[in-house]
């Protein structure tokens, strides 16, 4: 089982390039039928975290993934789950 991994650490300000990068993320899941993508927002203030929270919960986005999984060692990283 492989994993994509998602660090946003280099766009955290640029608000279209975070969104592309998800997407582009779900998509490749879907397509290769990868069951896990690690996006990692980091810790900081919190704000991008809650932008990814933001794209996870729009309604044509909620039903591509299976459940969210916040790491419970690290609070800068979280996990999106697909059933496939």
């Amino acid at each position: 089982m492989g994993r994509i991994k998602v660090d946003l650490h280099d766009i955290y300000n640029n608000s279209k390039a975070i969104d592309n990068a998800l997407k582009e993320a779900f998509e490749n899941a879907i397509d290769k039928r990868i069951k896990e993508v690690e996006i990692i927002p980091g810790k900081g203030s919190g704000q991008l975290r809650k932008k990814v929270e933001r794209f996870l919960q729009q309604p044509h986005i909620k039903p591509l993934y299976h459940r969210i999984e916040n790491d419970s060692k690290n609070f800068g990283r979280l996990f999106v789950y697909f059933k496939f």
